[in-house]
């Protein structure tokens, strides 16, 4: 039962027998379709749910979903309390934060991470390259495309916590084969990277490490809906009077971090060591890339952190290090969410090592082993043990000489 755009509460509760065209609620409409009074109810896109004159269905479900009340749920055509305490409800949602705090709270709620590079190469193989071809009035004989073409798919094309976009890549490849038939080309059978990039064009997507050789690039680690994704942050200093700007559309959030990263700095200056009249005498800019998106949350504190201490001192970030973590102004590092989604994002980004908060362990022993394989993991809790870990001794080359 999709509940997406649904605004008026009669699509729940029915309409009155009084009104021309009444009938029963969707729930008792279904019911009477399956033919048994314990089916499963799957109520899709249950957050997009919408309030209009017509009533608020979201307050409708109240009923239907606490198991409280909903062994005598109230349908106005049928007048009578109808027993829904057998069905079982799954609804699925994308945001959370959109389903009114008393429907969640009648709830369980499981969080669902998005599949990695090795399961959506594997969904690609068994299931979603065989259906394009059935679709396509083709076999196995006429395309196909090994492993290695399906991870340069699905790591330069698409970028989803599913698969919704991924098909549709496979699709227009399996597309290029059906043509070829058709107008009696040759073409290969299985089919090369060079050929998947000349049918999909450039790749949209690329995660790269990029060089420590300058002071104050740090690389953090961020989840977004569509799964994990890395982003560098970047302070530079110049002449004037301490000053702090931020750039690259930040939330709020984002700028607080800077701000508490900037204060913890001024107030541990020497423990650091850096010149405290450095700091009066140079403006600090912190930038991150990729403007034109929206960046919101606490988890590059440490990230912004590591960076300022790194264009004060001059010294290089450790290379192939990232880091995901919130601070406060006692210089703790607090847990974040999202880890699995970030871990994978810097597997991608050929990262070897990774700073977490000592109490985001527990989520690090709730991933498959072979998604660790490669990356050494520093628990902190202290935002001391961050700087003393992602920091070289060593100055980056052409350091600029700042007292």
């Amino acid at each position: 039962m999709s509940l997406g755009g649904l605004r008026d509460e009669a699509e729940i509760r029915g309409h009155r027998k009084t009104y021309i065209g009444a009938m029963p609620g969707r729930l008792i409409q279904n019911l009477k379709k399956s033919g048994t009074s314990n089916p499963v109810f799957v109520l899709d896109e249950i957050d997009k749910l919408g309030q209009s004159h017509q009533g608020d269905p979201s307050s409708a479900m109240l009923e239907v979903l606490d198991p409280e009340q909903n062994e005598s749920f109230y349908d106005n055509y049928l007048e009578v309390g109808y027993d829904l305490s057998k069905v079982l409800f799954i609804a699925t949602a994308n945001n959370l934060g959109q389903i009114p705090w008393a429907l969640r709270d009648r709830m369980e709620i499981i969080n669902v991470s998005g599949y990695t590079i090795e399961e959506k190469t594997e969904i690609a193989k068994r299931h979603l390259l065989p259906k394009q071809l059935k679709e396509h009035g083709l076999s196995a004989k006429h395309l196909k495309l090994g492993k290695k073409q399906l991870e340069q798919i699905v790591e330069g094309y698409t970028r989803e916590s599913g698969v919704r976009g991924l098909e549709k890549k496979i699709a227009k490849v399996v597309r290029f084969a059906a043509k070829s038939i058709a107008l009696e080309e040759a073409y290969d059978i299985v089919l090369p990277s060079e050929k998947v990039a000349d049918i999909l064009g450039t790749p949209r997507f690329r995660d790269k490490f990029e060089n420590n050789d300058i002071a104050g690039v740090v690389t953090g680690l961020a989840w977004t809906q569509v799964g994990g994704d890395i982003l560098f942050i970047e302070s530079i200093l110049s002449k004037g009077k301490g000053s702090l700007s931020i750039t690259g559309n930040l939330g709020t959030v984002m700028k607080e971090s800077a701000t508490i990263a900037l204060q913890y700095i001024k107030s541990n200056a020497e423990e650091f060591g850096i010149n405290p009249e450095v700091l009066e005498k140079y403006n600090v800019h912190i930038h991150v890339p990729e403007g034109a998106t929206p960046k919101d949350g606490p988890s590059a504190g440490i990230t912004m952190l590591t960076s300022l201490v790194s264009s004060y001192t001059q010294r290089k970030v450790k290379n192939k290090l990232a880091m995901t973590g919130e601070i406060t102004l006692r210089g703790k590092v607090l847990p974040v969410g999202g880890i699995k989604e970030k871990i994978l994002a810097a597997k991608r980004a050929n990262i070897k090592e990774i700073i977490l908060c000592r109490e985001n362990e527990k989520d690090i022993l709730e991933i498959k082993e072979s998604y660790l394989k490669g990356l050494t993991f520093h628990y902190v809790t202290d935002m001391k043990q961050v700087i003393a870990l992602a920091l070289t001794k060593q100055k980056v080359q052409n350091a600029k000489k700042l007292m």
